[in-house]
């Protein structure tokens, strides 16, 4: 049995130069803010979910992108309410959030 029934990966990767990169579209600070909304609903720890930050998660054209596994769903988001419905959708309630799916 995994840890945690929910690992969360956020790209934060940044380039340089301005180059496309999840981090130049808000990444962290929407990682920072998934990471305190899960602690806050009492979703984290073991058995339950770990929000963490990545590095390159190779898919730029795409971003900013999350995975989570085990399920290994990648998602796009764009603000706190994405971050909000991936929450409750996917580590609540176990449905993938279709409309962000990348």
């Amino acid at each position: 049995m995994s840890h945690f029934k929910h690992h969360v990966f956020f790209c934060c990767n940044q380039r340089p130069d301005g180059e496309q990169c999840c981090n130049s579209m808000g990444a962290a600070g929407l990682r920072d803010y998934a990471k305190k909304r899960v602690k806050a609903l009492g979703l984290s720890g073991e058995g339950k979910a770990r929000v963490n930050m990545a590095g390159c998660l190779d898919r730029c054209s795409e971003g900013p992108v999350m995975v989570i596994y085990p399920e290994a769903v990648w998602y796009t988001y764009v603000d706190q309410e994405d971050i909000d419905e991936i929450i409750e959708e996917h580590l609540v309630n176990d449905r993938v959030v279709e409309r962000l799916k990348v």
